[in-house]
């Protein structure tokens, strides 16, 4: 039997409610990761993990280069998420993070796979600290 890990990122797994995102910029405690911004909540009701990622009009002017970006962030995430998915079911936490990239340049998949996953190391960290302050 092939017992190879399988990746996804399905559609519960997205951030995608209007309330839920102007929640998590209001309420939300973030951190930079250059050139990653990590805007994170601990209690999220839909799901275990909602990931969401943008990408600023104002340095990327073409939609082309902000959807390019996009979608190396969302690979870079759905490799990597599931450390964070096995530690928040552990500790039975929920959470809703967004990623944005503050950069002013088009970035290398290496540069985001390596962003990206520091940023998850860090949400780790996070979320044990914020479970011990709750217990």
């Amino acid at each position: 039997m092939n017992t190879t890990q399988r990746y996804f990122y399905k559609k519960e797994d997205k951030l995608k409610s209007r309330k839920a995102i102007e929640e998590l910029f209001a309420k939300g405690k973030s951190f930079s990761n250059f050139p990653l911004k990590v805007i994170w909540v601990p209690h999220n009701p839909m799901a275990v993990l909602q990931a969401g990622v943008g990408v600023s009009s104002r340095n990327f002017k073409k939609a082309v280069d902000r959807n390019r970006i996009k979608r190396l962030m969302r690979e870079a995430y759905r490799l990597q998420k599931n450390m964070l998915n096995e530690s928040l079911e552990k500790k039975q936490q929920k959470m809703s993070v967004f990623f944005l990239y503050l950069g002013k340049e088009l970035p290398e998949y290496d540069l985001i796979y390596e962003k990206m996953g520091n940023s998850i190391k860090r949400l780790i960290k996070l979320s044990d600290e914020n479970a011990e302050r709750n217990t």
